[in-house]
């Protein structure tokens, strides 16, 4: 009879090899995303608990967590009468003393934990019926190298039918297989940041040997992470910078006459974010740059002076935003900021097709667009179809590009039938603080647009009192009288009411049949299909409805002149960004406009996160604050945004951006097409396909 040969186990064994699972452990590995021992590996803990402190029993602190380690003098099972429960009772001695120790539920320590046995033991000090015990401790019979008490112990994220204990006993002696992770960051960076080997840190990050190696740990994996961020957005640079676009040289007189035309005066910051992107676009290589710009700040009038000098060069251009209604509004704005200039202007949405004359085919337009008879063309992803294209794209903008999908953008720099590339200029109007936004766009070059128009006014933010909310409720329909309008944010009330339907449902009844009974007001959601949505906000433009209820999903960049008040209800459970955002939405006309914030909760620290909002309107601050107090992922969102879904590294960490940045750059200069460097290839591909960062 032929003996069972046990299977070599690699870093990419399915840890059903590794030792028999039954399915309600093997499922529960599955939803956590562990499927292989190198899975296993890089699972990193979410906590430790140091049980390092080995406490004597006569120095034990009442009420609070100790670690003992001594030998159990006795051990026995009874069963309560009432509920027939087991409990374990046992006695455990050091040098300094004795201990009772009690266990609910658990018969089996009696013959697991004999009498004699050494062991450590973790748990509370309290008061029982006979004085101090230990009840319920976590327990470990001694051995020189513990995993559960007596260390630094990782807690992992649990789910159900996987606890970290199980986790822990699973996982440590597969820590063997870590020195069979390939080192990819080559000697000269880890010499130079003083990193330790990567073996040694998965080992110390799981089970720490001391606090300082813990560190060294976290140290070694977060600049690996950031590292790897960093070198891809430079690779992808390198590589976007070897091909060839058409120079669009700069012209001072024909821009300065275009300017004249203008019904307002350009500010310093518009002057020189125009600028730099003049002189990324004069060169025979690709423009790939970012134009970060508050809320009102005048971001488009950059982007038309950026169109209006490509096409006098006959080029073509595409101005992409991610809804019909941003792109109707778009092409509104550059129809009025091109009312002097022969530009050819086109709107190419799903249901709408223009040109700045009218109504038009969807035939025509197509036609006009690939024989070189449309200067811009505005729209959606619909431009992006493949029976859609220019006859020379020399420029591309698109508007809010993480809200386009990842296949979208990947055709954004493919729409033009010329053999050179377009131009590429992506705008948000999401303020991001530098370091982060190097972590996020570390491929493109940044303006930063940061003063407001002159003559824009400051939206005035109040943080109302629940006493006063009659009081405001009187100046909302009075201002709603004077025929402004208003908006009304809602949040989520509940995990389970993932788009906010609940709660902005039971506001607009509220204000429908108890607040407002006499005003028209309308209702916007994440349920409702999307003809329904943008008919919504088609009659709240033109000013059918007074007042809009609604979730979140308002569209950054909506711009209702006559929307003067912004209410937002549970202000508490958004942060100051995106609070910020909402508030973007009004003081876009020339009338006064009010920001007001209800809060239903208590807290001192809610209270004082939201007065931040009464004396700070600069969106790039309040994001500071907001990054400080809730961090990047709570923020920015992570898949939402593009935000990187990283186990170790913080997008918060300034100085760990900066020091990877600088050795992706020293890595890239020496060999930008990584051939040097072939393990880092290899794992910058695999890193690609599992971080979420397009």
């Amino acid at each position: 009879m032929k003996e069972s040969r046990k299977k070599d186990i690699t870093l990419d064994s399915p840890l059903t090899d590794v030792r028999k699972i039954d399915t309600k452990h093997k499922e529960a590995l599955k939803r956590l995303g562990l499927k292989t021992v190198r899975d296993l590996l890089f699972y990193f803990p979410v906590k430790y608990e140091d049980f390092s402190t080995i406490t004597p029993i006569n120095k034990m602190v009442i009420g609070k967590k100790n670690t003992i380690q001594g030998v159990i003098k006795e051990i026995k099972n009874s069963t309560t009468r009432r509920k027939n429960m087991v409990i374990t009772n046992a006695m455990l001695e050091d040098d300094t003393g004795a201990l009772p120790i009690v266990w609910f539920r658990q018969p089996y320590l009696e013959s697991f934990l004999k009498t004699g046995t050494y062991v450590t033991l973790t748990g509370t000090i309290e008061h029982g019926y006979n004085g101090l015990q230990m009840t319920s401790p976590a327990y470990e019979k001694y051995k020189e190298e513990s995993i559960h008490s007596g260390r630094i112990v990782p807690v992992y994220s649990e789910t159900a039918n996987i606890t970290s204990k199980w986790l822990r006993f699973f996982l440590k002696p597969l820590l063997k297989h870590a020195k069979e992770c390939p080192e990819f960051i080559p000697k000269s960076i880890i010499d130079s940041y003083a990193l330790i080997p990567l073996d040694l840190a998965l080992n110390e990050i799981h089970f720490p040997s001391s606090k300082k190696e813990l560190g060294k740990a976290r140290k070694r994996l977060a600049f690996q992470e950031m590292f790897l961020l960093q070198i891809a957005h430079l690779f992808k640079r390198a590589r976007f910078q070897k091909e060839r676009a058409t120079a669009i040289p700069f012209d001072e007189e024909l821009i300065r006459d275009f300017v004249t035309t203008l019904p307002f005066t350009l500010t310093d910051d518009q002057k020189k974010t125009a600028w730099q992107i003049f002189k990324d676009i004069e060169k025979d290589e690709p423009m790939n740059r970012l134009l970060e710009g508050d809320v009102g700040s005048g971001k488009t009038v950059v982007a038309a002076l950026a169109l209006f000098l490509t096409s006098k060069r006959s080029l073509q251009s595409l101005v992409l935003a991610p809804t019909e209604i941003l792109a109707m509004q778009h092409f509104n704005s550059l129809k009025k900021l091109f009312r002097k200039s022969p530009i050819e202007l086109a709107l190419y949405t799903r249901t709408q097709h223009h040109t700045k004359d009218g109504e038009t085919t969807e035939e025509e337009l197509i036609e006009k667009l690939a024989g070189g008879h449309i200067d811009v063309a505005v729209g959606t992803h619909t431009l992006l179809k493949q029976e859609v294209s220019g006859k020379n794209i020399g420029l591309v903008i698109v508007d809010e590009q993480h809200r386009f999908g990842v296949k979208q953008r990947a055709e954004l720099k493919k729409s033009s039938t010329s053999k050179t590339k377009p131009h590429f200029l992506s705008m948000t109007a999401t303020p991001i603080p530098r370091t982060l936004a190097l972590a996020l766009y570390g491929d493109l070059d940044i303006s930063i647009i940061k003063e407001m128009p002159k003559n824009r006014k400051t939206v005035q933010t109040q943080l109302v009192s629940p006493y006063d909310r009659e009081k405001m409720y009187d100046f909302i329909k009075e201002k709603i009288d004077q025929g402004e309008q208003a908006f009304v944010v809602c949040p989520l009330i509940e995990e389970s009411d993932t788009l906010g339907v609940k709660s902005v449902t039971e506001e607009y009844k509220k204000l429908n049949t108890h607040v407002f009974p006499d005003v028209s007001i309308d209702l916007l959601h994440g349920k409702l299909k999307k003809d329904e949505k943008e008919s919504v906000m088609q009659r709240f433009m033109a000013k059918k409805t007074s007042i809009l209820v609604s979730t979140s999903v308002i569209e950054v960049g909506i711009d209702v002149p006559n929307a003067t008040i912004m209410m937002i209800e549970g202000a508490e459970r958004f942060g100051l960004s995106q609070l910020h955002q909402f508030r973007g939405r009004v003081g876009r006309g020339d009338k006064q406009s009010y920001c007001f914030l209800f809060s239903e909760s208590p807290s001192n620290t809610s209270f004082e996160r939201l007065k931040t909002l009464e004396s700070v309107h600069s969106g790039f601050e309040l994001s500071e604050k907001d990054l400080e107090m809730r961090g990047p992922g709570e923020v920015y969102g992570v898949r939402q945004s593009g935000l990187p879904d990283l186990k170790m590294a913080s997008l918060s960490d300034a100085t760990l951006i900066a020091e990877t940045r600088e050795a992706a750059s020293t890595i890239i200069k020496e060999s930008a097409s990584l051939k040097k460097f072939p393990a880092l290839k290899r794992e910058l591909n695999s890193f690609e396909k599992t971080v979420h960062f397009e």
